[in-house]
């Protein structure tokens, strides 16, 4: 994987784009670096927070449109310089991947995909942020990384599928961004293991 082939993906891609369905709409950044290892993807792993539904769940950065954003794609810019102090304004927009909406939640959301040459020492995080990490694309492919966990969500007790990435006692990637790296890895034509 390199990120010619990422960018060679996203500029052939089309994403589908829900319009204004009543539902609140939020927006997530996917950010891409290639460094002598290959290429990785940034994650955060969210603060933990009474009442917020994705508290300490794996999550890209994002977060809700405001009235001050221009579109979607400006309000993942601002969300991830607020969340991580990283400025996507300069870095390389590579595309959009399809809107998703929640299971179990009326919200929609907007996945903007990013690379950056350059990655900063340590991250600017803030109260919504408990950890930033990058995991290598290949990662996300291992069929011994997925797993089907047991979620509690929305007062519903439910199976889904995920991709353990941190390890035994840690959080593990799943819902609406463990669809969109799926998705990701679909236009790039790999094939998603399956355990």
């Amino acid at each position: 994987m390199t990120m010619a082939k990422v960018r060679r993906a996203m500029a052939l891609y089309r994403p589908e784009v829900i319009e204004n369905d009543g539902k609140r709409h939020a927006a997530v950044a996917a950010i891409f670096h290639e460094d002598a290892a290959g290429v990785r993807l940034l994650f955060i792993e969210r603060a933990r927070c009474e009442g917020d539904p994705w508290s300490g769940h794996i999550a890209f950065p994002g977060g809700g449109m405001e009235a001050q954003d221009a579109d979607a794609r400006a309000a993942a810019e601002r969300e991830t310089l607020e969340e991580i102090g990283l400025d996507l304004r300069t870095a390389d927009y590579l595309g959009r991947l399809d809107d998703v909406t929640g299971a179990t939640l009326p919200v929609r959301v907007s996945g903007f995909v990013y690379g950056v040459g350059e990655t900063p020492d340590r991250f600017a995080i803030n109260h919504e942020v408990r950890e930033v990490f990058w995991a290598p694309v290949g990662k996300l492919l291992r069929p011994e990384r997925r797993v089907t966990l047991r979620v509690r969500f929305g007062g519903q007790e439910q199976v889904r599928p995920g991709i353990d990435l941190l390890g035994p006692g840690r959080p593990v990637l799943w819902g609406i961004t463990y669809r969109f790296v799926t998705r990701f890895l679909e236009i790039l034509g790999c094939e998603i293991p399956v355990r």
